[in-house]
């Protein structure tokens, strides 16, 4: 089982417990998509998505959304990998007042199906 080195007491923000208990992961995967480089994953996953729609992904403009899915991603991570709002602004060069709009914009709370609201500063 891959354990995340980071000791967190808000276990429930774990991206990989998020996805597990939505059945997307396992040891397994998680495992095989270690071995990777996360640029393999990002292709990987625009390869699989564009399969899926008989490579016709025309219309979402990837090149000007990237910047918003990398920032949601990077979000997901702070608030999972840190102990609070405060440590995650830290870890991620800003001020707690701009975590806290970013999070209502990406509506990162969300991801966390409500758990969020017990998260302090």
């Amino acid at each position: 089982m891959i354990v995340n080195n980071m000791t967190s007491k808000y276990k429930l923000y774990s991206i990989s417990s998020n996805l597990r208990s939505n059945n997307k992961s396992s040891d397994e995967f998680e495992i095989a998509l270690n071995a990777l480089s996360l640029e393999e994953v990002i292709a990987l996953k625009l390869e699989l998505s564009s399969r899926t729609l008989n490579s016709k992904m025309y219309g979402f403009n990837l090149w000007k959304n990237l910047s918003t899915i990398i920032r949601d991603s990077i979000l997901k991570y702070a608030i999972s990998a840190t102990k609070s709002k405060k440590d995650a602004s830290r870890y991620l060069g800003i001020n707690l007042r701009t975590l806290n709009n970013l999070i209502k914009k990406h509506k990162i709370e969300n991801y966390f199906e409500n758990k969020f609201d017990n998260l302090t500063d």
